[in-house]
């Protein structure tokens, strides 16, 4: 194992927010278009960087100034050493990262058209062995963090686990259920503040097909979600807790590259989370972020520091 304009961070705890996730080598390839089924185009030389749904909003929250660890799995090759340096280089934490010298480290290749959009395959590599056993060993982490976030480039089990360890210490959970599963269980969905998803994840998990954010946050959260974001891209979010619902709107850009774009939102949304702003104002700023990810190519190169973001 290896060891803006932001308000003040609570002391009470260790870290602003702990991101408990994956961490992936992205291999990205631009094209001037995707290629359908069978074809083959041609594309830019191959771009290495450092990637991964957890990996991503750890440097995303950590470059706005958070205090933040990260606990993932690499493997003990050239792509775990570019994803820990990069994770430095942003300020995390990674004493929880653990490196596994026998496993290769999860890698993501990437293919992005000329309108920024992407399509994206991950391989789990190393990822695919973060234990529950690991978050166990973690429990003092977790309970020391006052916001604990979550996708799912991870076991299933280990979502799990960790999202149970974190309420247990009274650690808020911040889940992204990304990629999307058929549904998630009750537990999990009744940990999440917020669930954080995109508009094919709200359609999916809700079984609600039809209907606008509104409908879909509503119907999440009587799945059990304690509150719940749906990110619209350029058009902003939608947010839905206790205190109620609010269209938080977009910030236009030229997108560049959309890679990485939702972690950053996440991750944004995460740090202001930890230092008590209401669900709306975190969104806010969170839209910002998102939008000033876009404005530049692959994922964590492209986040910015908080006198980057665009908009007021």
């Amino acid at each position: 194992m290896e060891t803006a304009d932001v308000d003040a961070h609570n002391d009470d705890y260790d870290y602003d927010v702990l991101v408990v996730g994956s961490a992936n080598a992205d291999l990205t390839v631009r094209v001037e278009r995707r290629p359908d089924a069978g074809e083959t185009v041609l594309g830019t030389d191959l771009v290495e960087s450092a990637g991964g749904k957890g990996a991503n909003q750890a440097a995303a929250a950590a470059r706005l100034g958070g205090r933040i660890a990260l606990l993932a799995r690499v493997g003990g090759d050239a792509y775990g050493e570019l994803l820990l340096n990069a994770q430095r280089a942003a300020g995390t934490d990674v004493t929880h990262v653990i490196t596994d010298p026998g496993a290769r480290t999860g890698t993501a290749m990437i293919i992005v058209g000329d309108d920024g959009d992407n399509s994206i395959v991950v391989s789990l590599g190393a990822n695919a062995a973060l234990s529950p056993q690991d978050i166990a060993a973690a429990h003092k982490v977790i309970a020391g963090a006052a916001v604990v976030s979550l996708q799912l480039e991870i076991p299933m089990e280990t979502v799990e686990a960790t999202a149970a360890a974190a309420r247990e210490a009274g650690t808020r959970v911040v889940l992204n259920p990304s990629p999307a599963p058929e549904s998630l269980a009750p537990a999990l969905l009744a940990a999440a503040d917020p669930l954080v998803v995109n508009e094919h994840e709200a359609r999916r998990i809700s079984g609600a097909a039809d209907g606008g954010p509104a409908d879909w946050a509503r119907a999440l959260r009587a799945l059990g979600a304690r509150s719940v974001v749906v990110t619209l891209g350029g058009d902003g979010a939608y947010v839905l807790d206790a205190a109620g619902e609010a269209a938080v709107p977009g910030v236009r850009v030229t997108a560049v590259d959309t890679t990485g774009a939702g972690d950053a939102f996440t991750g944004a949304l995460a740090t202001r989370l930890a230092r008590g702003e209401s669900l709306a104002a975190a969104a806010r700023y969170a839209v910002r972020v998102g939008a000033a990810a876009v404005t530049k190519p692959g994922a964590q190169p492209s986040y910015p520091t908080p006198d980057e973001l665009p908009g007021a």
